[in-house]
């Protein structure tokens, strides 16, 4: 890769201690969630960007782990529409980095009249979001400078893993404990993978990206990075929605990135769609998956071992360092998409 250096990459070198900050200052306030559990049966999430993305992850954690329905919210029906609904026994998990972005904190605020108790997902302390919520798990990744959230983005999955947690997940602690050295070992670990990769997608306009169950978050995020700092049409999808219709944009001219835990009941599906996107003439490139992702993939990022629950956490780490190398080996500012602030207000 390049020697430039970007705010981008340094904030991704943050991460292990952003993740460690956070996962300490945040582990103390399961009774709280505990209690907020006891009030409510279901949880809806409000989000936009990179924080749907997360919530996507938080969706699927919750209803494999808790038992617990999730769903992901539309702030427009509050916004927008002006709806009542009845969100009695409902828990509205409301995720923004700044905790300042107008639509999410008056989605909250809404919800929390409608009846549901809520959680604050930010890394602004003092921010009306923080503020306002029940709960407040703000985050503690420090001030990111760069418009591509990084570290923002991964403490918002490390206080959804506490989040499951204080609702009653069975799972271990000490996993999530183990994350910040793996994301560590991760960014200490040979460059020549992504390299090549950073080379084969030089000239390519779009790519596909793909996983699925709570990895599903990964491939939505990885595409959101590689719209906004490469510019690229970037389609990220589950592999189950990418088999019904999109698979037909495969191609020698459209690579597919597939990310995976090295474990799990979904993994045997990417693989097999490893296969035939190779069948497609389209270059494979995977992320985690173990060795059967590997074998099946043009070029393999392997990553540690984590259990499956934990996986998006550190899987997006060698997908932000791809697209951050790669858009300035396309002469791009990744710190400054165009057209692009870091908090974004929707009308």
């Amino acid at each position: 890769m390049t020697s430039t250096t970007s705010a981008m990459r340094s904030e991704i070198a943050q991460q292990p201690e952003a993740l460690r900050r956070t996962i300490a200052e945040l582990l103390p306030l399961r009774p709280e969630i505990e209690a907020l559990g006891r009030r409510t049966k279901q949880v809806l999430f409000i989000a936009r960007g990179s924080s749907d993305n997360a919530a996507v992850y938080g969706g699927y954690l919750l209803q494999t782990h808790t038992g617990r329905m999730a769903t992901l919210g539309s702030p427009s029906i509050a916004t927008t529409y002006g709806a009542r609904v009845d969100l009695s026994g409902v828990l509205a998990v409301a995720i923004s980095q700044s905790g300042r972005t107008e639509e999410i904190v008056e989605t909250m605020r809404w919800a929390a009249d409608c009846g549901a108790a809520t959680v604050g997902i930010t890394n602004g302390a003092g921010s009306p979001l923080a503020t306002e919520a029940d709960v407040a798990l703000v985050t503690q990744a420090g001030n990111e400078v760069s418009v591509p959230a990084t570290k923002t983005y991964t403490t918002q999955l490390a206080a959804l893993a506490v989040l499951a947690l204080g609702l009653g997940a069975d799972l271990d602690t000490s996993d999530l404990e183990r994350v910040p050295d793996a994301v560590e070992q991760l960014l200490e670990a040979p460059s020549e993978p992504l390299d090549e990769i950073v080379e084969r997608m030089a000239a390519t306009q779009g790519a596909v990206i793909s996983g699925r169950g709570t990895v599903l978050s990964t491939a939505l995020e990885t595409a959101l990075k590689l719209k906004e700092a490469c510019y690229l049409h970037a389609m990220g999808l589950s592999t189950a929605d990418l088999l019904h219709g999109p698979i037909a944009v495969l191609g020698s001219h459209t690579p597919t990135l597939l990310m995976a835990a090295p474990s799990g009941p979904v993994l045997e599906g990417t693989v097999s769609l490893a296969e035939r996107a190779r069948l497609a003439d389209s270059p494979v490139f995977g992320f985690g998956g173990g060795q059967a992702l590997a074998e099946a993939s043009d070029v393999h990022v392997p990553v540690p071992d984590l259990p499956e629950w934990l996986a998006p956490l550190h899987l997006i780490v060698p997908a932000q360092l791809l697209t951050e190398s790669l858009a300035r080996r396309s002469g791009l500012d990744p710190d400054v998409p165009r057209g692009l602030n870091k908090v974004t207000q929707t009308a």
